[in-house]
């Protein structure tokens, strides 16, 4: 038997069906007339239609899918595919493009010093300093821990600071005082880091699917635009998380810490600190210098490389899956408007005879409802693209929609298989399957009726968006 056959997973049953129907959905438009759809729109179903069941049962992996989904379009539909063009075609250049959007860039930049931050200890450094200040009670160090896991979570992927937090957490964990406190600690990890996520637009894939979006239809927010819209959201869902986690926690007894702060005084781990400083601190400033986040995204990738504080090792080691499947998500967005299928798919409900309120609702709780049983990448993948296409028609600002969008599929956090800071936490075997999945379905729910009736009439009156 060779290596590759030892290796090679075993397919469940589920992605086998996927397989399957995913095979039959992308055949159904192009041997069935589509009423009031183009060609090229019926082309660009059957791709839709293949991701969403590939996506969903992950037949193949999630960042395959979507590298499947740049190839059929520059088969199907760009101008110099199989099929003759129609007005408004994409190049191949056009579609392949998604691979290098402005916002891949800026994740790379983001990834790359995470993956520093990782490599330097600067994560456990920061983490054992913060943590001194908490230490008085279960309570209060529970609160520690989700405040330093929602920074740092900001600014690096949500996996890669659960990771690095469980390496300082585990031993908290048995100094805990009650089986409950443990399992809160314990959840508290994931939870703020999904929730933490939300505050940037580098700190969880759904914002850098939003924001590319956002971008194709001329519409450009800023690094700190997107904070100052989504840091109230995220700092009062916070807040409601920690009061649900702690509720059975005792309050008293000063819990045992040994952490002790070593920071890294090497040549490589200064510059890094500084190169990882400053690029926080311009797309924090970016309103003063006018620099795009996107661009300021390669200045750490430039600097790393040249002063060799990072290597190819390092590049090797980066979350590239993602990066690809936001591509596939920036693609099929625009897929979606080229081919008419937009138009087409909003012409198929009354949109307009349903109060703004409602459209919210049902948006938000799809998002929701599907992010807890899908990724959350792959369900703002298929949802943004056609959220985006209905905010003229339902008077709903075309950011706001694109934020409640974004938002809504990161709050599914009630399942192993939701998102991957749950996967690891239900991994250290201190959190029962029921635990994850109250406190998510709670957390996430509560979110997702704030999302709904409390932050746009927020933005609105702030002025931020409306």
């Amino acid at each position: 038997m060779s290596v590759l056959a030892e290796v090679q997973p075993k397919l469940r049953p589920l992605q086998v069906w996927g397989l399957v129907l995913g095979a039959v959905a992308f055949i159904v438009p192009f041997i069935v007339d589509i009423p009031g759809l183009e060609p090229q729109g019926e082309r660009m179903l059957a791709i839709f239609l293949l991701a969403i069941v590939f996506w969903i049962t992950e037949a193949i992996p999630l960042f395959a899918t979507a590298t499947l989904v740049i190839l059929l379009e520059v088969l199907l539909i760009s101008e110099s595919g199989l099929f003759a063009s129609f007005a408004g075609a994409p190049t191949a250049a056009s579609v392949f493009a998604a691979m290098s959007n402005p916002v891949i860039i800026l994740f790379l930049g983001g990834f790359l010093i995470a993956d520093g931050a990782e490599k330097y200890g600067l994560d456990r450094n920061l983490a054992a300093v913060f943590m001194k200040l908490f230490k008085r009670n279960s309570r209060l160090l529970i609160l520690g821990m989700m405040l330093i896991t929602a920074v740092l979570s900001m600014f690096m992927s949500n996996t890669a600071t659960t990771a690095a937090m469980f390496t300082v957490v585990m031993p908290l964990i048995a100094a805990m005082p009650t089986p409950k406190a443990k399992t809160a600690l314990a959840l508290s990890i994931p939870v703020a880091a999904n929730i933490g996520g939300i505050g940037t637009p580098v700190g969880t894939p759904p914002n850098a699917i939003a924001v590319g979006a956002l971008a194709a239809r001329g519409e450009q927010v800023s690094f700190v635009e997107w904070m100052m819209i989504a840091m109230p959201f995220m700092l009062v869902l916070l807040a409601i998380a920690w009061f649900v986690l702690t509720r059975s926690v005792p309050n008293e007894g000063e819990v045992e810490l040994e952490m002790v702060a070593d920071f890294d005084q090497s040549r490589n781990a200064r510059i890094f600190y500084v190169v990882a400083g400053l690029t926080i601190l311009l797309w924090m400033t970016e309103p003063l210098h006018g620099v795009s986040s996107n661009i300021v995204g390669f200045v750490p990738v430039v600097l790393l490389l040249a002063f060799r504080v990072m290597g190819g090792g390092d590049i090797k080691l980066l979350d590239w899956p993602v990066l690809w499947l936001v591509a596939g998500g920036i693609a099929l967005g625009n897929g979606v408007g080229a081919t008419g299928l937009d138009a087409w798919l909003l012409g198929s409900f009354n949109w307009e005879s349903m109060p703004t309120l409602m459209v919210i609702a049902v948006l938000t709780l799809i998002g929701f409802g599907m992010a807890n049983v899908i990724s959350h990448s792959a369900t703002a993948n298929l949802l943004i693209p056609l959220g985006l296409s209905f905010s003229a028609v339902i008077g709903i600002d075309v950011v706001m929609l694109a934020v409640i969008l974004a938002i809504s599929t990161s709050l599914g956090m009630s399942m192993p298989i939701s998102t991957p800071p749950n996967a690891i936490a239900y991994s250290t075997g201190v959190v029962p399957l029921k635990s994850m999945a109250f406190s998510g379905l709670v957390i996430g729910g509560v979110g997702a009726a704030i999302l709904i009736f409390v932050m746009p009439w927020f933005w609105e009156i702030t002025g931020m968006l409306g």
